[in-house]
Order: C-alpha cells, then sequence, then structure tokens
C-alpha cells in the first residue's frame, strides 16, 4: 500500500512538472527576451532545418537520448523508453501553449512585463525539472542529461551538473548562427537561465512540494 502511495504521488507531480514545463518554457520564448537555453537550442534548431518547433524539438529529444546511453555505460531500456515517452508530449505541448501565449499578445507587451514574464517562465522551468527529477517516474533527455552527470560524475552537485549539461545546446546555438548568421530566442534570459537555473532546481528540491523527496536510480 506504502509502495502504492508513493507511486501515485509520483505520477501525481510528474504530470503537473509536464505542464508546468511546456507552459514556462514557451512563455519565456514568447517574451522574446530569451529563453532558457535547451530550449532556445531547440528554437534555433527549428529555424535552421526549418522544421516546425515541436518536431525539431522530438528529434533533439531522440538525439539526446541516446547520448544519455553512451553516458550510462550500458543500455538502460527503462531510461530509454522513458526519455522517449516524456519529449513526445512535451515538445508538441512546448509549440501548442506558445499559441495560448501568443492570442493572449505576450509578445507585444512592455519591455518591463515581458522581462518580468520571462523571469518567471524560467523560474517555472527550474522549478518544473526538479519537480520531475524528484519523481523520476519518466524524464525530458535534456533534464535526464544533468541529472546523470548530477549523479554519477558531479557527487550531486545541481549547478555543476546543469553546466556541463548545457555543453550540445550551446554548441547547436553556435553552429546556427555559423550557418545562418542568426540566433533565436537568445538573450537576457538565456544567461539569466545559465547563471540560475541550478541553483533555483536545488532551491526548488527543498521548496517546492517538500514532501516529494529524490528517488534516486543510479
Amino acid at each position: 500500500m506504502a509502495k502504492m502511495q508513493d507511486f501515485n504521488q509520483r505520477m501525481f507531480f510528474l504530470v503537473i512538472s509536464i505542464f508546468i514545463n511546456a507552459a514556462s518554457n514557451s512563455l519565456a520564448i514568447a517574451s522574446n527576451l530569451g529563453s532558457a537555453v535547451w530550449t532556445g537550442s531547440g528554437v534555433n534548431l527549428s529555424a535552421w532545418t526549418g522544421i516546425p518547433l515541436g518536431t525539431a524539438m522530438f528529434i533533439y529529444g531522440v538525439a539526446v537520448t541516446i547520448l544519455n546511453q553512451f553516458l550510462l555505460g550500458h543500455f538502460d531500456r527503462r531510461r530509454f523508453v522513458s526519455n522517449i515517452m516524456y519529449t513526445i508530449p512535451f515538445s508538441y505541448l512546448v509549440e501548442w501553449t506558445g499559441y495560448i501565449w501568443q492570442f493572449l499578445g505576450v509578445s507585444q507587451l512592455e519591455l518591463i512585463p515581458r522581462l518580468i514574464l520571462d523571469i518567471v517562465g524560467l523560474f517555472g522551468v527550474a522549478a518544473a525539472v526538479s519537480i520531475y527529477s524528484r519523481s523520476n517516474l519518466i524524464m525530458h533527455p535534456n533534464d535526464d542529461l544533468a541529472y546523470i552527470i548530477r549523479f554519477k560524475y558531479a557527487h550531486g552537485n545541481a549547478v555543476s551538473a546543469q553546466w556541463l549539461s548545457y555543453i550540445p545546446p550551446v554548441t547547436i546555438i553556435i553552429l546556427t548562427y555559423i550557418f545562418t548568421g542568426t540566433v533565436h530566442a537568445i538573450g537576457f534570459g538565456t544567461v539569466w537561465a545559465i547563471v540560475t537555473q541550478g541553483a533555483v532546481m536545488k532551491w526548488s528540491d527543498s521548496h517546492v512540494f517538500p514532501s516529494l523527496k529524490h528517488h534516486v536510480d543510479l
């Protein structure tokens, strides 16, 4: 009974986190002041290749899923499937919730309101990652990458793991600029995310739904 209650709690918070994560990412995009590093990288990949944002983010997620398997050092079928299961709804929810923010006119607001919404969105992203990292049922491969680095290579340090996990998306952003001469969804919010996301995740572990504890499986 206790195990079932624990599973139900983890599933409940997982579902909440997926919607928070998608809506927060698309809010940051809609602010036009810079989004989280991974999302900004996905936007640039979409602009570079000309494919829809949701599809670009899904393809990106599959590539990082494969990278995670290499970092684990063995094939983890449960983790592989869970990464794919997360990236499918999340990738398209980011695109679809973005239409809602566009309809509400977020991108047309004055600078200060957009700045505030950008920060709110980025805070929501970090909090959502904290929530589903602790639930650890299924995770987006991008954040699972940071999770694997954190507990397998960085001795549990969330900040160091977050910085190291940024290497792939920053590489994509640089390549997009080299080949197209432009970048998208990169700005104040991106710098804010790079500097604060690991710290906000650490804070969220203890202050956002604190009854939800880490279920480490490495």
